[in-house]
């Protein structure tokens, strides 16, 4: 080896450990061994756009801006001497060069200073930072240092009172914005008549809250007679063997944030697993299970695994689940993800009318998942007060925290494939993370996805006061305001400190005043309960990036600039005008596809009166051909629901739950087909597999 390469590869090796310390967890120090905990070694690609950190003990960091990702690695592999090539992103025909993105290098650009000189600067061989249009650049924090706590604490000081005073307008316009209605109630009373006679379930809803009654007295009356047959020394069980379902809790109903405790009062119980995602977050996993068939995993069987998904050393690893059942009496799995600022509890609030069980007691295998942070922040590496803790947007939940989920419950399940269902937010993250420039093989491990009010273009809510207003301020100031860690963390308190009842109704206040929902088709008697599982921990740069000025809000869509929206619009006007011509330019219009070969069928339920997102546009995308790849086996409009009607309107599994579970045994492969038992309430005489079972629109 020359002297010339000797020098470049010292040159190299000293500029490594500096880029080392600046993506460590804790910045180095003289003498430190170079294995220690927590010390960055490289950058490993979970995308060409989303790289993370690996550490010396095997642990990751979240993501960093591309080209700090290319640096390490870059430098990495010259001090030891070898070449390096990068990774290059797919799809890039999608946006011109200046507006690719971070990762849209070209190879030739980044090693164009690659040269054995002494006078060779490495850093210059990085490419210089673009804005991409729909996924802007993450900041880089680094590690701990004076600087970067002082820049903390600014944005924790001013976010504190800035984000407070939001949340007190809002929580105001709520209370103030209710008066009519408290008038208009009071008024009705006073003249001897129901406030709620005019609602479109009033009578079903008296028969709901009735059977609740007779079941409080029925538990009450037996624990009083357990609690006699102790004093006796008999020892019997609460719940003597009865039902299938035999509930295990009862009783007025305590208005808890825990998904085991409403599984209990309907006959079914739940295990919680953890699982750790590809940047080392540990993510809340839960299980529902039938006790007459199913004995929980052990607690070490249910703890996060290694930072890898889908990985040949993962099989077989616990797959306690599948132990538990007969080849030929498996449950087929199904995974459910939830909406924004909501937890997986939202499948599982209206007791067997709830999503979640109704699924589970037709026979399937019902995993429910929460997204990073959710009520319990929970890092490998990281604490709360890290602002690394918090760097992450809509990107990363699709293409980490979602497969993280699946590539678990496949493991435990043993299948190759789930059915997925996803509401609002987890509608987004999954259309993300199965772009054909994210994570497209993903589609491969699902055999269908269920849409429930899909989350990709924007409805006309957008452009309310408030919300427009996160759209009108700076990024700068977005971060002055709602600071660089969680957004808004009072909330949170509240959520905390406030009683069940009070805290139900403030939500449903608060909630109702910013998107325009209604309770209309909910059952009133349970409505405390649904807000028990949301409002839960979100980053501020996730927030950031549904509604400040960079991202959805502006684009309105979250896969396509608005320019692109404007362009197909113009196209689909000329092909209505012109059949003929539509025809011709159809394998144009597939050049713009989000999604190519690997993208699973999808089943799509659309609130026809919601304010917030546009299904309706979605619908038209698919309908006009533009996604030749995509196979909508299922479609419904549901012109008189709302946005969270779809999981909790009182007629949501007539219109929505039995055609999921249909649609779900249909797309089932049929290798699980074969080992799986039948699914209670299926119609063995409808289409095939791959065709729309009840394709319709109301």
């Amino acid at each position: 080896m020359s002297q010339t390469q000797l020098r470049t590869q010292a040159h190299a090796a000293v500029d490594y450990e500096e880029q080392a310390s600046k993506l460590s967890l804790e910045p180095s120090v003289d003498g430190q061994d170079v294995d220690a905990p927590g010390r960055a070694v490289e950058a490993k690609f979970i995308t060409p756009l989303d790289p993370v950190i690996e550490t010396a003990d095997g642990n990751r960091l979240p993501s960093v801006p591309v080209q700090e990702a290319h640096k390490i690695n870059l430098l990495k592999n010259h001090a030891n001497g070898q070449p390096y090539e990068p990774v290059r992103p797919r799809g890039l025909t999608r946006f011109d060069r200046q507006d690719a993105g971070v990762g849209a290098v070209d190879k030739s650009e980044l090693l164009m200073d690659d040269k054995e000189s002494v006078s060779s600067r490495l850093n210059e061989a990085i490419p210089v930072m673009h804005t991409h249009p729909l996924f802007p650049p993450l900041p880089l924090y680094g590690p701990p240092s004076t600087l970067r706590n002082l820049h903390c604490a600014f944005f924790r000081t001013t976010s504190a009172f800035l984000s407070t005073a939001f949340l007190a307008v809002v929580v105001l316009g709520a209370v103030f914005t209710s008066i009519p209605y408290l008038f208009k109630y009071t008024w009705l009373w006073l003249t001897f008549r129901d406030p709620a006679k005019k609602r479109p379930f009033h009578k079903e809803e008296q028969r709901r809250a009735e059977i609740r009654r007779e079941k409080e007295k029925e538990w009450t009356s037996r624990k009083r007679k357990h609690r006699s047959r102790m004093k006796s020394d008999i020892r019997e069980s609460i719940t003597p063997p009865g039902p299938e379902f035999e509930p295990l809790e009862g009783g007025p109903d305590k208005l808890v944030c825990d998904i085991r405790y409403y599984a209990r009062r309907v006959g079914l119980d739940a295990e919680r697993f953890k699982v750790q995602t590809e940047d080392g977050f540990i993510l809340e996993l839960w299980h529902l299970y039938n006790l007459t068939e199913y004995r929980p995993a052990p607690d070490t069987d249910r703890q996060s695994d290694a930072p890898v998904v889908f990985t040949a050393s993962q099989k077989d690893l616990h797959q306690h689940v599948q132990r538990q059942y007969s080849d030929s009496n498996r449950r087929y799995p199904v995974l459910l993800v939830h909406g924004l600022l909501q937890s997986a509890g939202a499948y599982c609030t209206n007791d067997d009318d709830s999503l979640a069980f109704f699924l589970c007691k037709s026979g399937y295998d019902v995993w429910l998942g929460n997204n990073r942070c959710g009520f319990v922040p929970e890092h490998s590496l990281l604490q709360y007060h890290d602002p690394r803790m918090w760097a992450w947007n809509m990107r990363q939940m699709g293409v980490m925290d979602l497969p993280a989920h699946i590539s678990r419950v496949l493991q435990e399940t043993g299948f190759e494939k789930l059915g997925l269902v996803c509401h609002s937010q987890g509608t987004t993250q999954t259309f993300v993370a199965l772009a054909k420039e994210q994570r497209p093989d993903l589609g491969d491990k699902i055999s269908v996805f269920c849409a429930l009010a899909p989350a990709v273009y924007a409805g006309p809510l957008i452009d309310k006061m408030y919300l427009k207003f996160m759209r009108v301020i700076s990024p700068a100031g977005f971060r002055m305001f709602f600071g660089i860690h969680s957004f808004i963390p009072l909330m949170m308190a509240m959520h905390r400190m406030l009683p069940g009842k009070l805290y139900g109704a403030m939500g449903y206040r608060v909630f109702s005043f910013l998107f325009d929902w209604t309770d209309t088709r909910w059952d009133l008697g349970l409505r405390n309960r649904l807000f028990q599982f949301s409002p839960v921990y979100v980053s501020a740069e996730s927030m950031r990036w549904w509604l400040g000025r960079e991202c959805f809000a502006k684009q309105r869509c979250i896969l396509a600039t608005r320019e692109d929206k404007e362009t197909e619009d113009v196209e689909d006007e000329a092909r209505e005008e012109s059949c003929d011509r539509a025809e011709s330019n159809n394998s144009d219009r597939g050049k713009t596809a989000w999604y190519d070969e690997h993208v699973p069928p999808m089943a799509l339920w659309v609130a026809g009166s919601d304010e917030l997102v546009d299904g309706r546009r979605l619908l038209k995308r698919f309908e006009s051909g533009r996604e030749p790849h995509v196979n909508v086996v299922h479609s419904k409009v549901i012109d008189e629901y709302e946005h969270l009607d779809v999981i909790w309107a009182m007629d949501s599994l007539e219109q929505v739950g039995k055609e999921v579970r249909q649609v779900l045994w249909n797309t089932m492969p049929e290798d699980a087909r074969s080992i799986c038992r039948k699914v209670s309430g299926i119609v063995d005489d409808v289409r095939e597999k791959d065709q729309p079972p009840n394709d319709q629109h109301q």
